[in-house]
């Protein structure tokens, strides 16, 4: 068998390397597509048709010229002697500047028609003459909403996605407002995307907030997008969940529900006083049970009455510990940190505060003191717990009784005697306990054994994380 170079020799071929044969065949298409010096007219004369095989080398080595002089470009460009085609921006990228990238902005901003796909390759990464000038413009058009035209409209869309993009909380203001208000559709989707492309930059609260109002929007592929969005912040369950409750568009509903899967809870574990040798009061053992089947995670309680159990095996997959206590009393103090050492000692922990300082808890509580003043007693309702010591206890339990409009009743468990009093009264106690066993009657029957409570809380341990 002959090789190549053998076949060539026996025709009289002149025989040639492999190196040298490539060399042969190369060199033309490289003097084809080398890019001309001159004027960029002159060069942009010469450049290959789209389509065309030479072209794409021709803008690469357009792309790669070591020193290429941005003036004569952009003068061109704003002269209307050049074209900016979207390829030929690109190859450009490298060599445009700050500067540079605020003049073609502004050219493009006054061109008729306009080419909505060369704002990204215009200012395609955060650099301040560019934002100031892209910032103007969105601001510009956006105030004046009311009598903004089409062309203003097909403006702010090509340009909000990449306001967003740069990435400045500065911008997270106008971006939502022109996600939220009414307006054409393709503008607020507009909007949407500008805040999805910059979502670790803007305030976690108000971000949520405002992806939870889009998620329920009567336009669906905003809500769609909204829902998407709200899946990819931190701690997305609790929203998701939330949002799950309220009447959706079925396809968004759908979305949500795949959402959701994708973000499987964490086991949980709740930290409770407990009773003498470390016995578990019925109503937080059925309230555990019925949680882990809601939740599909194993849910476990943990006595501060008993002795620790044996350390957690090491796991990769986190555990969320809740301190269920109502007040900053020693346990939450001292006992509840040591036994959080314990579970960060075998990985992953998300730890949240104590129940009594949860906002939602709180405000579920004034509703149950207002259920109890509305017996017809003119009496300020009791809340009635054990007594506790130090500033902090006593600031919380101040501004408890403000917030719930009750009036705060230290009263040692060891003690059987009723007070001689007509006010009703609320034990700060979630389960059976020495102090609701002491005033019998009186007191009424613990915060779980409430069904609005019991529910309420329930729900919030539900939708953690």
């Amino acid at each position: 068998m002959y090789s190549l170079l053998q076949i060539k020799a026996r025709r009289g071929v002149p025989a040639r390397s492999p190196r040298e044969f490539a060399m042969v065949r190369v060199q033309p298409v490289l003097a084809a597509v080398a890019p001309p010096s001159g004027s960029p007219a002159d060069v942009v004369a010469q450049l290959p048709e789209i389509g065309s095989p030479e072209r794409w080398p021709w803008l690469q080595r357009l792309r790669r010229q070591a020193h290429l002089p941005l003036e004569p470009w952009l003068r061109a460009v704003e002269a209307g002697q050049l074209t900016p085609q979207p390829d030929l921006m690109a190859a450009l990228d490298t060599h445009l500047d700050g500067p540079a990238m605020a003049r073609l902005l502004r050219w493009w901003l006054h061109s008729v028609p306009r080419d909505p796909s060369l704002p990204p390759l215009l200012v395609p990464r955060r650099g301040p003459e560019g934002l100031e000038v892209l910032r103007q413009a969105c601001a510009a058009r956006a105030s004046a909403s009311a009598s903004a035209t089409a062309s203003d409209h097909e403006c702010l869309v090509a340009l909000l996605p990449l306001l967003g993009h740069q990435r400045d909380p500065e911008d997270f203001p106008l971006l939502r407002r022109l996600a939220l208000e009414p307006g054409p559709s393709r503008l607020r989707q507009a909007a949407l995307e500008g805040l999805c492309r910059g979502l670790g930059a803007w305030p976690l609260r108000p971000l949520r907030q405002t992806l939870v109002g889009l998620a329920a929007d009567l336009h669906a592929p905003l809500a769609a997008s909204a829902v998407d969005a709200l899946a990819r912040l931190p701690g997305a369950r609790p929203s998701l969940r939330a949002l799950a409750r309220q009447p959706l568009d079925p396809a968004v509903a759908a979305r949500l529900e795949r959402r959701v899967r994708g973000l499987p809870p964490a086991p949980l574990v709740l930290l409770i006083h407990g009773r003498a040798g470390g016995e578990v009061p019925p109503e937080l053992l059925a309230l555990a049970m019925e949680l882990g089947e809601r939740r599909g995670a194993p849910v476990l309680l943990e006595t501060l009455t008993a002795a620790p159990p044996p350390p957690p095996s090491p796991s990769a997959t986190p555990i969320t510990v809740v301190p269920l206590f109502l007040l900053p009393g020693g346990h939450v103090r001292s006992d509840v940190p040591e036994r959080l050492r314990r579970w960060r000692a075998a990985g992953a922990v998300r730890a949240l505060p104590f129940l009594g300082a949860w906002p939602a808890w709180q405000a579920s509580l004034a509703i149950e003191v207002r259920r109890l003043a509305a017996r017809g007693s003119d009496a300020i309702p009791l809340l009635v717990h054990h007594p506790v010591e130090g500033l902090l206890p006593q600031r919380y339990l101040a501004h408890l009784s403000s917030f719930c409009g009750a009036r705060c009743l230290a009263f040692a468990s060891s003690s059987a005697l009723s007070p001689a009093l007509a006010e009703p009264a609320l034990p700060l106690a979630l389960a059976s306990s020495r102090l609701t066993d002491a005033q019998g009657t009186w007191l009424g029957p613990p915060l779980l054994a409430r069904p609005k409570l019991r529910a309420v809380l329930l729900q919030l341990l539900e939708d953690l994380p």
